[in-house]
């Protein structure tokens, strides 16, 4: 029967059959997926096919994987050279953002965003903590703001802690399959637990010494929302290395970049020192952000110096 994986721990799987009922189940066998190198198999998000074993009651066997919509993957944490997928088959992804304790760097935002738009997955910014903010973050929130909504994404901040501007935040949810992940330390599993009141999902403050956040997720996993979608949990990312990208693609995955590519003198054009570039000459008329073209050679730069 057909069944959902709701969270993985790496040899055991938690399924939800398309009756309602919960499986503990496990691989029968190697599934390898064309196209797709991973150190899992599967994931979060994934459909599968299960058949129940006799006598071991709530366990089941997946003997088949369904095709992906999509799927969305990191560095693997523990091989550098493998990519980790995080979760598949999602409607959007939303990266909860800080400004103050902890920050998060216009480089992870970017990382993010060219990830989502390598694997076609919607993404949201969603800042939080505005409780905190004072002028100084507020006009950083009105720059970041104005960057990404003129390239198309949206872009909403909310105070997890004061239950502020949460309503915005259930109608993007809503009847939808939504990734949430973000820095450890940006109140993730704070709004998890308001979104799954029952659900008592581990919360923990900022490192004091590091200020930076402390991991409180250890595995993916799927919740399905009161009134109607479902959301996924993910573990903490204090890194996101972009995998199965070869650094001629890269100016693809920059949404402002992409229209203006057709124009540069050379087809292979990197965009860093070549003539005739549609893209220098835009970032220089200002109508390309200069951060983000900052991004995009940061991002260049560790795809270029990566061994494989």
């Amino acid at each position: 029967m057909k069944a959902l994986v709701y969270k993985s721990t790496g040899s055991w799987y938690t399924v939800k059959d398309e009756a309602g009922t919960f499986h503990n189940a496990r691989i029968k066998g190697v599934f390898k997926i064309e196209g797709i190198t991973s150190t899992n198999p599967l994931a979060v998000g994934d459909w599968v096919n299960i058949e129940t074993e006799e006598g071991a009651e709530g366990t089941a066997v997946i003997d088949q994987i369904f095709p992906r919509t999509n799927y969305i993957n990191r560095q693997s944490p523990r091989m550098k050279h493998q990519q980790h997928i995080i979760a598949a088959n999602l409607d959007q992804s939303i990266l909860i953002a800080t400004l103050k304790d902890p920050r998060t760097s216009r480089g992870f935002i970017d990382r993010f965003l060219v990830v989502c738009e390598m694997y076609h997955v919607p993404a949201i910014v969603l800042f939080n903590k505005t409780d905190i903010y004072r002028e100084k973050e507020w006009a950083a929130y009105e720059a970041l703001s104005e960057v990404y909504r003129s390239l198309g994404y949206q872009v909403h901040a909310v105070s997890v802690e004061k239950e502020e501007g949460l309503d915005i935040l259930n109608g993007l949810l809503h009847n939808k399959t939504t990734l949430i992940s973000g820095h450890s330390g940006v109140g993730k599993s704070s709004l998890i637990n308001i979104l799954l009141p029952g659900e008592a999902i581990k919360t923990n403050d900022v490192s004091g010494w590091s200020g930076k956040g402390m991991h409180t997720t250890t595995f993916a996993t799927m919740y399905d929302l009161p009134e109607n979608g479902r959301i996924i949990d993910t573990p903490g990312i204090r890194e996101l290395a972009i995998t199965n990208l070869e650094r001629e693609e890269l100016s693809h995955y920059f949404p402002e970049m992409r229209q203006r590519l057709e124009h540069c003198r050379y087809n292979n054009c990197t965009h860093i020192n070549e003539p005739g570039c549609a893209v220098k000459a835009a970032v220089e008329s200002g109508d390309i952000y200069e951060e983000r073209y900052i991004s995009y050679l940061n991002i260049f730069e560790s795809i270029e110096n990566r061994n494989y």
